[in-house]
């Protein structure tokens, strides 16, 4: 197999695996399909949507109207969208009550109930670190913002940020 760069490679060498390399068609996955279906799944949960509406799900059932409310910010048709999304990659479960209006539940389905725990870590991670990462922006734009005018600063600056649980020296302007 020939690459655009002039190099050539074979197709027996570019499989990682514990033994010895095998052939492609060996039933050894390839990297980027199985790249391409992990970043559809992450696309889907690293969502800022998703990540909210899995946590507001996680506490029980929501009917439409509660979660736009809840959430605050996220029009009809996004939440639409998301809830779909969730539904489809079964994540949520959307129930159908016959009665007049006719009265629709969201909920989590063990699937969903799943990823519950990694997203509130997501979530408290973030909670705890938004001070320090508001404070990165700051020094950044502000780096950015002197570069900007030639000052050249922005280098070899060092910007000390506080981390939990003790501060770091770390280096910007890589």
């Amino acid at each position: 197999m020939q690459r655009q760069d002039g190099t050539s490679l074979s197709r027996r060498h570019t499989a990682v695996t514990k033994g010895e390399a095998k052939p492609a068609s060996a039933g050894v996955h390839t990297l980027s399909r199985d790249c391409d279906r992990v970043g559809k799944v992450l696309s889907r949960i690293g969502d800022k949507w998703t990540v909210l509406i899995v946590m507001l799900l996680s506490r029980g059932p929501r009917r439409f109207s509660e979660l736009k409310r809840e959430i605050g910010g996220i029009s009809q048709r996004m939440l639409t969208l998301s809830l779909r999304g969730l539904e489809r990659d079964g994540l949520v479960e959307r129930t159908v009550y016959a009665t007049t209006p006719p009265r629709v539940d969201y909920a989590l389905t063990l699937l969903g109930h799943s990823l519950r725990e990694s997203v509130e870590s997501l979530g408290d991670w973030a909670f705890a670190y938004l001070d320090a990462i508001e404070r990165a922006r700051q020094a950044f734009d502000d780096r950015a913002g002197a570069d900007a005018v030639g000052t050249g600063r922005g280098d070899s600056r060092v910007v000390r940020m506080e981390t939990r649980p003790s501060a770091r020296r770390v280096k910007s302007g890589d």
